[in-house]
């Protein structure tokens, strides 16, 4: 039986506005419920990076277009971003550690959005989400992205997890 709930497709589907959406009915409903999302950070119409943004409502920089002069050996980037490592594990790492250590009766849900290729620089994240997905009092409402170039072990572990039921988002004509 599935336990976790991970939802797939493109850039730009939907993904996080459902997960936002279903995010605020379980809170009203009184539902247990922690994690993260990552939301696009946009300057004169122009997409110049992603933050990240607790459901507990701190925010910070998970990425940010770094220029081509910038770039350095230990830099982490993906495309034209560059990935600020420690604000996205300053925000995410104790949320998840405190997901993890509650009591297997009280049942939770952690909202994880995104598993991607900026994510997945943080080895600390990488565990992290799997101590939560194996964890026995936590149900996981995840996004990952689509299968796209060289795999990413962890996306490929979440999506072929038994317990992991997935829905694959795609955009329809109105």
């Amino acid at each position: 039986m599935s336990k976790h709930v991970f939802l797939t497709g493109p850039p730009g589907v939907g993904k996080t506005t459902l997960i936002q959406k279903v995010t605020q009915a379980l809170k009203s409903a009184g539902t247990s419920i922690d994690g993260f999302y990552t939301e696009e950070v946009r300057e004169g119409g122009r997409r110049t990076g992603f933050d990240v943004v607790t459901l507990s409502g701190k925010r910070g920089p998970l990425s940010r277009v770094g220029s081509d002069s910038s770039t350095s050996r230990r830099e982490c980037r993906v495309g034209q971003y560059v990935v600020d490592v420690v604000s996205f594990e300053q925000l995410v790492l104790p949320m998840l550690r405190n997901v993890n250590h509650g009591s297997d009766a009280e049942k939770k849900i952690c909202v994880i959005d995104e598993v991607g290729k900026m994510e997945l620089f943080s080895q600390a994240f990488i565990q992290a989400v799997r101590q939560t997905l194996t964890g026995s009092g936590t149900v996981v409402l995840g996004t990952i992205p689509i299968p796209k170039g060289k795999p990413l072990d962890l996306v490929e572990e979440i999506r072929n997890r038994k317990d992991v039921k997935m829905f694959n988002l795609v955009k329809t004509c109105a």
